[in-house]
């Protein structure tokens, strides 16, 4: 069996290199790979389900690396059995090229089967082969492509609305006082008033809590005020009456 191909990868050569010879990636990326181990800096078990035509079986084999010239090219020499389903021996030659920030994988690959796999017709096995290196391509792409900006990423727009001074914030005070204010006396009202309008004006008031202040305590201050009135007038009518 031979096979030939070659593969464009979104990643820098050395990305591509250090992929290759990192066994976590491989064992995710080689469909039907159980595990992957190194026995040594260029030797590799591997033990693979695989499915080539009719058959499927377990096999259980080791890649040997050989004339290799970080991050360009490598040999790889592999042997296999699956039991009752055959075995498998083989060379393939990989080789990286960076191309404007892009790798471009050639590899080539001479194997030869001998038991049940040896009974399969040539262009079944060579179509199986191919659609396994597809796949193994297909999620090293992925992989290693580069990830996408997510929304939590994108800066957030500061908030530049201007917040309201305690000079503001009194004046604000003095007008809701004042209307309520307008229709009442002003010798029973004027001082309750005045100290309501001191005790909002005699701490000072921080400038970034004044916009939620004034928007979660505007309804507790107008009941407040109304209240203020309300005990004002009643004092005053009573002082007329007796």
């Amino acid at each position: 069996m031979e096979l030939t191909g070659a593969v464009v990868i979104e990643a820098t050569r050395n990305q591509v290199w250090d992929a290759l010879n990192d066994v976590s990636v491989l064992q995710a990326c080689i469909p039907g790979c159980e595990e992957v181990t190194n026995e040594s800096d260029t030797v590799r078990r591997a033990r693979v389900t695989v499915k080539l035509g009719p058959v499927r079986a377990r096999f259980s084999g080791t890649l040997t690396l050989s004339e290799v010239v970080v991050p360009e090219r490598c040999l790889m020499r592999f042997e296999g059995s699956g039991g009752a389903a055959g075995m498998a021996s083989g060379r393939s030659q990989v080789e990286l090229v960076e191309e404007n920030g892009l790798t471009r994988v050639t590899y080539t690959v001479q194997a030869s089967v001998g038991g049940k796999l040896g009974q399969i017709g040539g262009r079944l096995l060579d179509a199986s082969a191919r659609q396994l290196a597809d796949q193994f391509f297909a999620a090293l792409r992925e992989r290693l492509a580069k990830p996408a900006v997510s929304p939590s990423d994108e800066p957030v727009a500061s908030d530049t609305s201007p917040t309201p001074s305690n000079a503001v914030v009194d004046e604000r005070v003095d007008g809701a006082v004042g209307g309520l204010a307008g229709g009442l006396p002003g010798g029973a009202v004027g001082g309750l008033a005045e100290g309501v309008v001191v005790a909002s004006t005699s701490a000072p008031v921080h400038a970034p809590v004044l916009p939620s202040l004034l928007e979660a305590e505007s309804s507790r201050l107008l009941w407040f005020l109304m209240g203020v009135a309300t005990t004002g007038f009643g004092v005053w009518l009573g002082a007329l009456l007796f």
